[in-house]
């Protein structure tokens, strides 16, 4: 099983909850946050003056797959978050050693 974690802009969300419904995942962890890449943030004004913004508001996606779907989320995320401009965002991808389904006890990919 793997974690696939993606940072993305959070208009792109149901574009990708679509996508990822589409290759077959059931189920996944959505949480805004906040945080900045190489653009450091952006400039902003207000009543005249310039400041900086730190932290571009981000959504996090989170899902677990078994292996077989890995290739294909990836895909699925990478084309609906794409807009092709910067910031676009990130796709991380982590091993996860077990999986437990708390209400019936199923372990591993039948847990998820």
């Amino acid at each position: 099983m793997k974690k696939v974690e993606a940072i993305i802009k959070p208009f792109k969300l149901d574009e990708v909850k679509d996508a990822l419904g589409e290759v077959g995942v059931k189920g996944m962890t959505v949480t805004e946050v906040k945080g900045f890449g190489r653009t450091g943030g952006k400039r902003e004004v207000y009543r005249g003056s310039a400041y900086v913004v730190d932290f571009v508001p981000k959504v996090k996606v989170e899902v677990v797959v078994a292996e077989s779907l890995v290739a294909d989320v990836l895909e699925a995320i990478e084309k609906a978050a794409k807009t092709g401009r910067i910031g676009d965002g990130k796709i991380f991808v982590s091993p996860v050693e077990e999986a437990i389904r708390i209400r019936t006890g199923e372990r591993g990919e039948e847990a998820i």
